[in-house]
């Protein structure tokens, strides 16, 4: 009788630790990652040319990362590795797989998928000149290519991941001229008892804000963001906004790195036909799981910050949790008080999550506002004006869009490289405002094959 397949696709902490467990059970699983090398985000590897010590690479976190790297070296041999390969498209229990070219059909008993998360952001006036970057971009530029996004960043939007890049860009030796988060300090003390359930990572995050302040570096809670002030010749040249007092500022600068939290990497997740629901603490869709990390569609299971943003060590619990439930399913005996271990430690970082979304709310009052001028979508430069022009009753101003696909249809917002990824959930706030309903009332932009652009010249998809 052939093995049964198993797929994982990505090769963070939780696509590694799935490798793991399922080469621990006697089988060789297909690993898929769309990277060079493995460690996803948190743990991304620098270039083989670059010498810089894991301390300076990954700071606190420097000895997971080392572990994390040291098992997959002492996993290769015994999986079958796919980088840089795209997992573009799940469709009738195969998942396609292009690298080189060349487009390949791979069937599977059991896929995990642990394809982690992207950053969140909401538009800004301006947003759409040189010099803006994702979060998760300015991290990439440092970690991977050794270099600062600007001479001068300032750092805008809230969650911990703002004070942490603004922290590693401090500490490599760029100048961060401000720190700018929306939410306000009290939302942090309100939060408190959830934030509580991982004292070790509250402790870390106070770290970073001293250590920032140490260096110099301004910091502002409850800012309103106005405008991303430049030209089409230089870029990005200040930023503006609205201090909790009231006062507006204009902080100069040539770079500017936005996000607002993380949301999952969900595409091949609704290509796979998995249910999705409305976690209304942070305001977004998340697929559906059961305790043990199985999606609503038998044989697919979900780890990771691709299913829920639980951080690295999350991901590495869920990671091993997917790949028993999924063993376990095969009829293979797994143990049971193991099982049992991580799912109660997903539980108390689900509630850290949750105190999270509290402490570092997504302002979507913000994103409801935006000026009708405003760019929403930057791959298809569509305003807030324009997707308000889909609301409303055929023959009274609007043309009949009363679901975020219809307004999709109507103004191409999503339609560019992201999908919507970016653009996605500021459209949704502003269609939910003009149409008077709550936001999930509009739904959620539905994945599309290809996940990811392909080269027209790709070719293949033989089994």
């Amino acid at each position: 009788m052939a093995e049964d397949r198993i797929i994982i696709i990505g090769a963070g902490p939780a696509g590694i630790r799935a490798a793991e467990t399922v080469v621990a059970a006697g089988l060789r699983p297909i690993l898929i990652d769309e990277e060079r090398r493995d460690g996803g985000q948190i743990y991304r590897r620098q270039p083989d040319c670059f010498k810089r010590t894991s301390q300076d690479l990954y700071g606190s976190e420097a000895a997971k990362a080392d572990a994390m790297h040291d098992c997959f070296e002492g996993l290769r041999s015994r999986i079958d590795y796919r980088p840089e390969s795209l997992a573009w498209n799940i469709s009738q229990g195969q998942v396609h797989v292009a690298r080189d070219g060349q487009s390949q059909a791979l069937a599977y008993d059991k896929l995990i998928i642990a394809t982690g998360a992207t950053d969140r952001v909401i538009p800004v006036k301006g947003w759409h000149r040189a010099g803006v970057f994702s979060l998760g971009g300015a991290q990439i530029a440092l970690k991977s290519q050794a270099c600062a996004i600007g001479a001068r960043t300032v750092f805008m939007g809230t969650g911990p991941l703002l004070y942490l890049v603004a922290a590693q860009y401090a500490k490599a030796g760029a100048t961060v001229t401000a720190v700018l988060d929306t939410s306000r300090y009290g939302q942090r003390l309100q939060a408190l008892p959830k934030l509580l359930s991982r004292p070790g990572m509250l402790i870390k995050g106070l770290q970073l804000t001293r250590d920032l302040k140490r260096r110099g570096v301004e910091i502002h809670y409850g800012v309103t963001p106005l405008e991303i002030a430049g030209d089409d010749v230089d870029g990005v040249q200040s930023v503006s906004v609205r201090l909790e007092t009231g006062e507006e500022r204009q902080f100069d600068c040539d770079a500017v790195g936005l996000g607002y939290h993380l949301r999952p990497e969900t595409q091949l997740a609704d290509l796979a036909r998995c249910a999705f629901h409305f976690d209304t603490v942070s305001r977004q869709w998340f697929p559906e799981i059961d305790a043990q990390c199985r999606s609503s569609v038998e044989g697919v299971y979900l780890a990771g910050d691709g299913s829920r943003t639980l951080g690295a060590d999350g991901a590495e619990a869920a990671g091993r949790l997917a790949a028993l439930a999924a063993l376990k399913d095969m009829g293979i005996i797994v143990s049971e008080p193991e099982m049992g271990r991580l799912t109660k430690i997903l539980k108390t970082m689900d509630a850290f999550r949750n105190g999270l979304a509290t402490a570092f709310p997504w302002p979507h009052a913000v994103a409801a506002n935006l000026s009708d001028d405003t760019i929403v979508c930057r791959c298809e430069a569509i305003t807030a004006g324009e997707i308000r022009a889909t609301c409303g009753e055929i023959g009274s101003g609007g043309i009949g869009a009363d679901e975020l696909n219809r307004a999709k249809a109507f103004s191409r917002v999503g339609m560019g490289r992201c999908q919507g990824r970016y653009c996605g959930p500021a459209a949704s706030e502003i269609l939910a405002q003009r149409l008077g309903v709550p936001v999930e009332q509009v739904g959620r932009l539905r994945g599309q094959a290809p996940v990811k652009p392909l080269s027209i010249a790709t070719v293949g998809d033989a089994p």
